[in-house]
């Protein structure tokens, strides 16, 4: 159990480590000191995202030095999500922090399933609750690159919205024009939106969940007239993507992405994870038209970035077909990861030649 006013140096939490226990040399963890880490997250986001954004993260984990939180914000709300039982006791310290700092409308808790049981029974704390100011009736509506967004900040996965695929999403605006985009683990539909202010002809959104594929519905309503141009359509397919991939390569597109949630969540899933990674994108290259363009992405932290590249080129290379790399990514700026096991998020772009 963690005290409120200090911390043993030799606690480590994950790969984070207390090593010298001072921000700007104090050397006891007390309110002042959770505030200057506070400021040095705000610091590193300084000048990232203008009006047209109003969603990004805040404070992003172990990176930030607030290992097993993080917290995120959408419009006036914001978001706070806890990994680990620690921060329990000092809630409501770190509560107040946030809310004199950043002056929200609103702060929402989540509860990583870990701890939930445990948060209820010890501290009277629930997943979704309201910890300032009114509670809400339905999802917060925020911006992303001037398109808008919903996020269902109480009952959503993770805070609400994937946050960390704002720049892919840019990219893929892009590349998408007069192209027809299918968007698989689409989820809320983020990658087709973009697409179709990038004037895609087309936006098919493939996902196994009936309330993901409504929320893809209604954020890509939120920005009509105004962002989706042309006659840009969107379908919807409700099936596993998995299989659907594999039984329909009949249907022909000219810009795939392909956006799995992890696949490997602990180190001996990685071979498996390997080969599902390898499974999709011949599949995705197998819907691609002539000069069509693959988007693979991972978000698998015990799937390295290499190997990950390495399987989507060597997939690539034996489908008979010829391709150039436009590019990969890793983490959005305000996601760092500023250690080696924080690294998850990576992306490839491959175009036919």
């Amino acid at each position: 159990m963690i005290s409120s006013s200090r911390w043993a140096c030799s606690t480590r939490i994950r790969q984070f480590e207390f090593a010298s226990c001072t921000v700007a040399n104090r050397k006891w963890i007390d309110r002042r000191w959770w505030a200057d880490r506070l400021e040095l997250a705000l610091d590193r986001r300084a000048g990232l995202f203008d009006a047209q954004t109003t969603g990004f993260r805040w404070i992003h984990g172990e990176s930030d030095g607030w290992p097993g939180l993080v917290l995120d914000r959408y419009e006036a709300t914001l978001v706070l999500k806890l990994y680990s039982t620690v921060w329990l006791p000092r809630l409501e310290e770190v509560t107040k922090l946030l809310i004199e700092r950043l002056q929200p409308e609103r702060l929402v808790m989540r509860l990583s399933r870990n701890i939930q049981a445990i948060a209820g029974k010890v501290f009277a704390k629930t997943d979704g609750q309201t910890l300032h100011e009114t509670s809400l009736q339905k999802p917060v509506i925020f911006l992303e690159t001037g398109l808008r967004f919903e996020a269902d900040v109480l009952r959503g996965q993770k805070t609400g919205f994937f946050l960390d695929q704002r720049e892919n999403r840019r990219r893929v605006e892009m590349l998408a024009g007069g192209r027809e985009v299918l968007n698989a683990f689409s989820f809320s539909g983020g990658f087709s939106v973009y697409a179709a202010r990038g004037g895609a002809r087309a936006v098919t959104d493939l996902d196994i969940s009936s309330h993901a594929l409504s929320s893809a519905k209604r954020n890509f309503s939120l920005n009509q007239p105004e962002h989706v141009k042309g006659a840009c359509k969107q379908e919807l397919i409700q099936a596993d993507a998995f299989e659907w991939l594999s039984g329909n390569e009949r249907r022909k597109f000219d810009l795939v992405i392909l956006d799995p949630p992890s696949l490997a969540k602990r180190q001996t899933e990685r071979a498996s994870a390997l080969r599902a990674y390898s499974m999709l994108a011949s599949s995705g290259i197998k819907h691609l038209r002539p000069g069509g363009i693959l988007v693979a992405c991972s978000c698998s932290a015990h799937v390295v970035a290499e190997d990950f590249f390495r399987v989507v080129r060597a997939v690539a290379s034996l489908s008979g077909r010829s391709f150039e790399v436009l590019g990969t990514t890793r983490h959005a700026p305000d996601h760092p990861a500023t250690f080696k096991e924080a690294e998850y998020l990576k992306a490839i772009y491959l175009r036919e030649t």
